[in-house]
């Protein structure tokens, strides 16, 4: 008898055909709302889970869904699990590394470049009329190639930015981890350092990191003070890893160049945000790995983690602190 489980996003077809030969599927009724009460209710009776991201696995969720043995989440994030309550009650968590880092790794570039030459800005300012042809150094931007990158967090996608911003830049990089990764260090010829020191130094700045208890604000007030004038600050990470009012006051404050975020404290992002009001900063709706291949592909391998956890049949991406 085929497992029930239960997929709070449509698929592409080839992935919802792939669990339909393994799984019985449940999943949203076009005209329900989507809410936590309603999603308990589907989650009674199943032993797999299906989530985008979009709500929280929390441990009320968790009580309502007693037969529950596996949740695969279409994300390598996966801060919206209650890691403990899973791990108290045995359940599997898995998540979708590595099939994403290229495109997000295109888009921090492509953030690095546009804050930096201020494209966004002078798009506007052309549709705006305010092209005269006499600027001067009013237009001015600032250069990213031979420039100091300094990333904050080097995991996977970490390694992809430094190869490009290396090896398509002449970018002298380095970087910030909790443990040092010497072979990395050698392979691509870049330095291990300090966070103050990190900061201190580069020209742009990229943060990376997980949300952890660890990491939660980790760049504030006193972070963005030892930056350079003409640094340019790029996050992302999770919108939490930042003090959202330290950074807008650094870029009021004129403290920091500019910055190109892609994740934010609330989102979507609030009306009247003051980060809608500063022309130095570029801004991405959470689109890191938004490309139709890349999430074609997480969605296919989250179905495989699911299927594999439940069928036990092939590895699955368990995320760390639930591996065995």
């Amino acid at each position: 008898m085929k497992p029930l489980i239960f997929v709070d996003r449509r698929l592409p077809q080839n992935v919802q055909r792939y669990l339909e030969e393994h799984c019985s599927v449940l999943t949203w009724k076009p005209e329900e709302k989507r809410d936590e009460t309603r999603l308990q209710a589907y989650l009674t009776e199943v032993e797999g889970y299906f989530t985008s991201g979009a709500m929280k696995v929390t441990e009320a969720l968790l009580d309502a869904a007693p037969k529950l043995k596996v949740i695969s989440t279409m994300s390598v994030g996966y801060n919206h699990f209650d890691v403990q309550a899973m791990r108290t009650r045995g359940i599997i968590g898995t998540h979708t590394p590595y099939v994403l880092d290229d495109s997000v790794a295109d888009l921090i570039v492509g953030l690095m470049l546009s804050t930096a030459r201020r494209i966004t800005e002078l798009d506007r300012y052309i549709r705006q009329g305010h092209w005269k042809g006499n600027e001067g150094r009013k237009l001015f931007g600032l250069d990213v190639h031979h420039q100091k990158l300094g990333i904050i967090g080097m995991g996977r996608i970490g390694e992809v930015v430094a190869k490009r911003a290396k090896f398509g830049f002449d970018m002298e990089v380095s970087y910030y981890n909790r443990s040092r990764k010497q072979a990395l260090e050698h392979n691509l010829g870049i330095e291990y350092k300090r966070l103050d020191q990190l900061l201190q130094e580069s020209d742009f700045v990229v943060l990376l990191t997980p949300l952890t208890p660890e990491t939660k604000g980790l760049i504030g007030t006193e972070q963005f003070s030892m930056m350079k004038q003409n640094a340019i600050f790029i996050n992302a990470s999770r919108g939490a890893t930042v003090d959202e009012q330290a950074l807008i006051d650094a870029l009021r404050n004129d403290t920091i160049a500019g910055a190109g975020l892609d994740v934010f404290m609330q989102e979507p992002l609030p009306e009247q945000h003051p980060f809608l009001e500063l022309e130095r900063v570029v801004m991405t709706p959470h689109i890191g790995s938004a490309t139709e291949g890349t999430r074609d592909q997480m969605a296919m391998l989250a179905a495989h983690n699911l299927v594999h956890a439940l069928l036990g049949t092939g590895e699955a991406h368990i995320v760390p602190e639930l591996a065995q």
